[in-house]
C-alpha cells in the first residue's frame, strides 16, 4: 500500500513527499562534492519501497525515514554520502536542541539566529516571559491583523490573509519591526519612521520629548531638526538669560531615550539634524567626539547645493539665527566641511543630509518643506508624518540563473497592498501624526538580499554590470509599485492631499504619496537569512556570538558552490572565518573570490555609485553606510562626501572600521585566551555600520 502520511516530530500527520527524500538524498551528494539527481530519486524510490512493506498499516515518522535513507545508502556502497548525510542529520538535531532551550518551536527551519532574534524581539510571551506562539504563528497573527483593512473596501480578507502569510512565511517579504511585534496586540502601532518638529520655545521643545517618549514606547523610531532653535547665547527675552543652544537640549532627548525601553523589546533611535547655516553648526558637527555622549543619536548636518558650491569654490557663507534672520557671523565653508569629514573619519559622525536634493523630490512641496529625516535617514518626512517600511526578499527573486521578473513583480504588487493596509489598522501614538500619516498615505517599500542576488547572477558587487542590475531592479520595482497604488487609488481613493502634490499633474489617482524606500533591514534580513538591503555581504564566514555560544558562520550561497565545485572543507572554513574576505585565501578559485566581495574589499566610490543607482529609482532615501577600512584617509571621507553629493544622493554616512571602541562586528577578535583570531560579529549585525547606534 502506497505511503500517504508521514507523522511529524511535534506528533502532526501531515502528506508524504517522496520529492523531500530525493532532495536530503541529493544534498547528501552535494556535501562530498557529487550532484546526481537521478541517482538521488532512484535511491529514493528504494526508501519508499521499504516503507510500504514495512508501514503497512500504521504511520512512519520523520525519524523512521531518516533511518531507512542512512541504510539505502550504506547498502548502495554510498557510505561517504551516508556519513555527510548522518553529520547532516545530527547537525539538525542539535540546532533543533538549541532553539529547543530558547523555548521556540520553529516551524520554518530557520537559522538559531534567526529564532534567537525571533524569542527576544518578536515572538509573543505570556506574563511570566515565555514565548506563546511559533514564528508561523506570528506571520499568521500579522497576516490576519493587516488583512482586515480589505474588510472597509469590499475586499475577501481570508484571501488577502493567505496572501500575505505565503509571501511573509517563505520569507519572500517582511514588513518594518514594529508591525512584526505589535499586529495583532493591544499596542497595535505599527510605524517604524516618525519625525516630529522641534519649536524654539520651552513649550515646543518638552512637548517633542513628550511626543518622543510615546513614539519609542510604542516601538517606533524619530527624527528632529534642531536648526529652528536660537544658538547658544542668544537672548531669551521673556526671562533675560541666555540660550543654552540646540545641542545641549538634544543631550536631554537622548538621556531620556536611554531610559525607554521600546515596548520591552528594543531601545529607541533618533536622528538630529542642524542646518549647516546655523549658529552652533561647529559644536553640533563635533558633539559626538566623546565616545557615550548623544549614544542614541545619529547625527547629520543639513547641507545645501549652496554650502556645496562654495566648498567647492572655497568661498565664505553665512551663519544665520534663526531667531530672526540675522547674520551672526562669516566663515569658510571649506573649514566647515574639514571639521565635517574629520569628525566623521574620527568617530563615525556627522552624516550628511543634503535638503535640497529631498525637496526637489519632495512629493507634496505646497503642504512645507522637509527639513529632518527617520533615524537611518531612508525616509525624509515632513513634521508629524510617520511611515511604514517593508522589504523585498531580492535574493529569492532569482531563477535559473536569472531574475524572475513576473514573480518580484508580483511580490511588489502585494507589498504595496500590505503596507498600504497597515495604515488603515494601525493605532497611531499622537493625533497629529494619524491627521498627517493618513493626509499623504506614505509608503517606503524597499529591498533586501541585494548582494546575494548579484551573487546568484555571478556579478561582482564592486563593477558596472552590478550598478546596471541595481538601476534596472529598482526601476522594474518602482514602476510596479506605482502602478499598484494607483490601481488602489481607483478603488480605495487617493491620498486626500493628492490634488496638492506632484503626482496630480500625471496620474488621475494615487494612494500613496511615496512607494519606495531602501532601509537597513537589520534583524529582518537575519530572519530572513539574507544579506543585509543593499549592503554588500560583511564576511563570508564569521563566529556569531548565539546564546552565549560561539558558532561558525558560513554565508549559505559559498558553501553552496564551495560543496559543489568540490573545494569545500571545514578546515577552509575556519581559514575564511580568521580573514571574512577570501581575497587572500588559497584554496578558493578566482572567479569565486571575484563575485563573493565584502564590504571591505570594496573601494569606496562603489559604495556611493550603488547608492545613487538605487536612489534614481526611489521616492523616499536610501539608507547605505559606505564602509572604509581602518587606514582610510580624510580624503578618502572628503572624495566619498563629494560624490555623494555630484551622484545627487539625499544623504552620506560613512564607518571608518575601528573609529568607535563598542562596535557590533570585529576583525581578528581573540575569543578566548589562547584561542585563534576570527571575525567575530553580535548576535543581531546582518551588515552595514558596525557601531550600535546604527542598526534599527
Amino acid at each position: 500500500m502506497p505511503v500517504s502520511k508521514v507523522r511529524k516530530r511535534d506528533g502532526r500527520i501531515v502528506d508524504f513527499d517522496a520529492s523531500k527524500i530525493a532532495e536530503a538524498i541529493r544534498k547528501a551528494f552535494v556535501a562530498v562534492g557529487r550532484e546526481d539527481g537521478e541517482v538521488a530519486w532512484s535511491l529514493a524510490r528504494q526508501v519508499v519501497e521499504r516503507l510500504e512493506s514495512r508501514f503497512v498499516d500504521s504511520v512512519p515518522g520523520v525519524e523512521d525515514i531518516q533511518d531507512l535513507v542512512e541504510d539505502v545508502l550504506i547498502r548502495n556502497g554510498f557510505s561517504d554520502v551516508a556519513k555527510a548525510y548522518i553529520l547532516y542529520r545530527n547537525q539538525r538535531t542539535e540546532l533543533r536542541e538549541a532553539k529547543k532551550f530558547l523555548g521556540v518551536w520553529d516551524d520554518l527551519k530557520l537559522s538559531l539566529n534567526a529564532v534567537r532574534v525571533l524569542e527576544k524581539r518578536y515572538l509573543l510571551k505570556d506574563e511570566k516571559g515565555r514565548v506563546v506562539e511559533t514564528p508561523s504563528e506570528m506571520f499568521g497573527r500579522v497576516a490576519r491583523s493587516i488583512a482586515l483593512a480589505d474588510k472597509r473596501y469590499g475586499g475577501d480578507v481570508e484571501e488577502t490573509a493567505r496572501r500575505f502569510y505565503r509571501a511573509m512565511t517563505s520569507l519572500e517579504f517582511l514588513p518594518n519591526s514594529p508591525t512584526l511585534m505589535n499586529a495583532g496586540t493591544d499596542i497595535g502601532q505599527l510605524s517604524a519612521c516618525f519625525v516630529l518638529p522641534v519649536e524654539d520655545s520651552i513649550e515646543g521643545i518638552f512637548n517633542a520629548l513628550k511626543y518622543m517618549a510615546l513614539i519609542h514606547k510604542s516601538g517606533g523610531g524619530t527624527g528632529f531638526s534642531f536648526s529652528r532653535l536660537r544658538p547658544k547665547g542668544d537672548v531669551v527675552r521673556s526671562t533675560g538669560g541666555v540660550a543654552s543652544g540646540p545641542v545641549s537640549f538634544m543631550k536631554i532627548f537622548d538621556v531620556a531615550t536611554e531610559v525607554i525601553k521600546q515596548g520591552g523589546r528594543r531601545r529607541g533611535a533618533n536622528m538630529g539634524i542642524l542646518r549647516v547655516d546655523h549658529p552652533d553648526i561647529m559644536e553640533f558637527v563635533t558633539a559626538k567626539g566623546e565616545e557615550g555622549i548623544l549614544s542614541n543619536f545619529n547625527i547629520s548636518v543639513g547641507v545645501t547645493d549652496d554650502f556645496m558650491r562654495k566648498v567647492e569654490r572655497d568661498e565664505e557663507y553665512d551663519l544665520v539665527n534663526p531667531r530672526n534672520g540675522e547674520v551672526v557671523r562669516t566663515v569658510r565653508a571649506r573649514d566647515v566641511f574639514d571639521l565635517m569629514v574629520a569628525n566623521a573619519w574620527r568617530t563615525g559622525d556627522p552624516g550628511l543630509v543634503f535638503l535640497d536634493e529631498i525637496n526637489r523630490r519632495n512629493p507634496t512641496p505646497s503642504l512645507g518643506v522637509i527639513e529632518a529625516t527617520n533615524p537611518c535617514g531612508e525616509v525624509p518626512l515632513l513634521p508629524y508624518e510617520s511611515c511604514n517600511l517593508g522589504s523585498v526578499n531580492l535574493s529569492r527573486m532569482v531563477s535559473k540563473g536569472d531574475i524572475d521578473w513576473e514573480h518580484l513583480g508580483e511580490v511588489v504588487r502585494l507589498g504595496v497592498h500590505f503596507l498600504d493596509n497597515v495604515i488603515d489598522v494601525n493605532n497611531y501614538p499622537l493625533p497629529q501624526v494619524e491627521e498627517m500619516t493618513k493626509a499623504n498615505r506614505k509608503i517606503g517599500l524597499g529591498v533586501m538580499g541585494f548582494a546575494e542576488m548579484l551573487i546568484q547572477l555571478d556579478i561582482p558587487y564592486n563593477s558596472k554590470e552590478a550598478l546596471e542590475v541595481a538601476g534596472k531592479v529598482m526601476r522594474f520595482i518602482s514602476e510596479e509599485a506605482r502602478a499598484k497604488s494607483v490601481e488602489l487609488g481607483e478603488e480605495r481613493g487617493s491620498f486626500p492631499n493628492f490634488e496638492r502634490s506632484v503626482w496630480a499633474s500625471s496620474y488621475g489617482a494615487m494612494r500613496n504619496a511615496t512607494v519606495t524606500s531602501i532601509a537597513p533591514t537589520g534583524t529582518l534580513s537575519i530572519i530572513a537569512g539574507t544579506s543585509s538591503g543593499i549592503e554588500p555581504l560583511f564576511a563570508v564566514a564569521f563566529v556569531r556570538n548565539v546564546i552565549g555560544t560561539r558558532l561558525v558562520e558560513v554565508n549559505t550561497l559559498f558553501e553552496r558552490m564551495a560543496r559543489e565545485r568540490g573545494f569545500y572543507s571545514r578546515e577552509l572554513m575556519l581559514k575564511i572565518a580568521k580573514a571574512g574576505t577570501l581575497q587572500n585565501v588559497e584554496g578558493v578559485p578566482d572567479d569565486v573570490k571575484r563575485v563573493f566581495v565584502t564590504a571591505l574589499d570594496i573601494e569606496p566610490e562603489w559604495h556611493v555609485k550603488m547608492q545613487a543607482a538605487f536612489q534614481e529609482y526611489v521616492d523616499n532615501a536610501v539608507s547605505k553606510t559606505v564602509n572604509l577600512p581602518h587606514d582610510a584617509t580624510l580624503e578618502d571621507v572628503r572624495k566619498v562626501f563629494m560624490l555623494a553629493y555630484k551622484l545627487k544622493c539625499k544623504g552620506i554616512t560613512i564607518y571608518r572600521y575601528g573609529s568607535k571602541r563598542e562596535q557590533v562586528l570585529y576583525l581578528g577578535v581573540t575569543p578566548g585566551e589562547g584561542e585563534e583570531k576570527y571575525v567575530v560579529a553580535d548576535s543581531e549585525y546582518s551588515g552595514g555600520c558596525p557601531a550600535t547606534v546604527c542598526p534599527f
